[in-house]
């Protein structure tokens, strides 16, 4: 079997990342603890403010997006 050590993100033990199903993860238990915390949004990725015309261009990006995918189903 191939051997490869690595940390296991939460609890921080070293363990063979081949051996382990639920790698990055050393155990069921932190890869259940990781999926918890992004589930409860405890992880989030910073986000600076946008200006007033950049939330405007977003909107019509998506407003055309959206007509596009009606015309797609209507056809």
């Amino acid at each position: 079997m191939k051997q490869l050590a690595v940390t296991c993100p939460n609890c921080k033990k070293k363990f063979n990342y081949y051996s382990s199903e639920f790698r990055p993860f050393c155990s069921e238990k932190c890869r259940l603890i990781d999926l918890g915390q992004w589930l409860t949004e405890s992880y989030t990725v910073p986000v600076e403010k946008l200006t007033e015309e950049e939330i405007q261009t977003l909107e019509e990006l998506v407003h055309e997006k959206n007509a596009e995918e009606e015309k797609k189903h209507h056809h």
